[in-house]
């Protein structure tokens, strides 16, 4: 009896066991980690806050690194999202020595602006009153008292009036109305302001004049009640998504640097943060006194992080030496080497060790380990890393060759 009572129990350990275990491989799979959206390197078990900044820590689902390859990595969209994963193509770029201008962010002069009056008269309201708001075509900018503009649109009304009530054949109606209707849009009404007064019939004692330019406000010439002649100057626009940097170099450098040529701007002011510009323009002629040349550079600013007055740095390639290349950000190096993230054709990342050569603060030559075409992360390198090292530990580049 008692052997009977022992074999029913050692059963019941068995199969409570077997049904564990698919319990806690499950458990496994659908293990979770969370991050900091600043500091993706930060990766703890519980949430909380990020241990170096203090903000909450996202949660981050490990699906889609189960079943890939030990030298692989495969991340999902929030994680592509949070580290910012940004790639570029090698090629073969300027690794030669570089020359370091300084320079000052300015307004970019071909995206400046201005709104005139159109006809004079006196500014009744001001509905744009701060240098520095944007605005864009088609919003209202100040409403105007102008005799010569009640005129015109009575004669507009009257052509209107005429032709629905008079029948004279030797009159052209449609070529009256026609007349009336320009000189109204000649003066800065819209074509909806127009078919509201045939609407109503009716001539308002002001009128409201809309922006016929967009972008960010830089200078506003009047107040209310001040009396406008026609063609003087209401307001100015610049658009700040595309900027300039102007410096100066010596004119025994001048003739290294060509239009069109591709250099790398930093900024001081924004933790020396990197962007690509193109040169725009090498002035042909010499400073009179300095003797000096005048360079501007022409940089992207869609965030609108840049500004106007900011100091930058202009990098310019000086020696033409080329080679292949990547770029220093997608570089990383420990006691091992050299190594470089590659996206592979399904979408999935493997590190591969390089041996690199001479370069500059740019791109570094690449000596063994990639090829030309070859796809590499440039930004997010260190959250790849950071995934390796979680799956698989700290050997992720065991048994790969230069």
């Amino acid at each position: 009896m008692n052997k009977l009572k022992i074999v029913v129990l050692l059963l019941v350990l068995v199969v409570t066991a077997c049904k564990q275990k698919p319990q806690q491989v499950a458990r496994q799979q659908s293990k979770a980690y969370y991050t900091c959206s600043m500091h993706p390197q930060v990766h703890e078990e519980y949430p909380g806050n990020c241990p170096i900044c203090g903000m909450k820590l996202i949660k981050v689902e490990l699906t889609g690194t189960g079943g890939s390859a030990p030298d692989k990595i495969t991340l999902t969209t929030t994680q592509l999202q949070l580290a910012g994963i940004q790639t570029d193509t090698v090629r073969d770029e300027n690794t030669g020595l570089e020359k370091m201008l300084t320079g000052t962010v300015t307004v970019n002069e071909n995206t400046v602006a201005e709104l005139s009056a159109r006809l004079a008269g006196r500014v009744q309201q001001l509905f744009v009153r701060t240098v520095g708001e944007k605005i864009v075509a088609g919003q209202p900018v100040y409403s105007i008292y102008s005799e010569d503009l009640q005129e015109a649109e009575k004669e507009y009304l009257l052509a209107k009036q005429q032709q629905k009530v008079l029948h004279n054949p030797d009159v052209d109606y449609g070529q009256l109305i026609s007349s009336a209707e320009n000189k109204l849009l000649l003066w800065g009404l819209s074509a909806t302001q127009i078919k509201n007064l045939a609407a109503s019939g009716k001539v308002s004692a002001t009128t409201t004049v809309l922006s016929k330019v967009g972008g960010t406000v830089s200078d506003i010439s009047v107040h209310e009640g001040d009396y406008v002649t026609e063609g003087m100057t209401i307001l100015k626009t610049q658009a700040l998504n595309n900027l300039w940097i102007e410096a100066q170099l010596y004119a025994s450098d001048a003739g290294n640097y060509k239009e069109n040529n591709r250099v790398s701007v930093s900024f001081p002011d924004l933790n020396e943060q990197v962007i690509n510009g193109k040169v725009e323009f090498v002035n042909p002629e010499l400073s009179e006194a300095s003797k000096v040349d005048l360079i501007r550079v022409s940089i992207p600013n869609p965030k609108g992080l840049i500004r106007p007055g900011m100091l930058a740095y202009i990098s310019i390639g000086g020696s033409g030496a080329r080679s292949l290349a990547v770029p220093v950000s997608a570089i990383l190096t420990d006691s091992k080497g050299s190594k470089v993230w590659v996206k592979n054709a399904d979408g999935s990342f493997s590190s591969k060790m390089i041996k690199v050569g001479s370069g500059n603060q740019n791109y570094v030559q690449v000596l063994t380990g990639i090829e030309a075409g070859t796809i590499i992360v440039t930004n997010g390198a260190y959250l790849l890393n950071s995934e390796a090292f979680f799956k698989n530990g700290n050997d992720n580049m065991g048994g790969m060759k230069m």
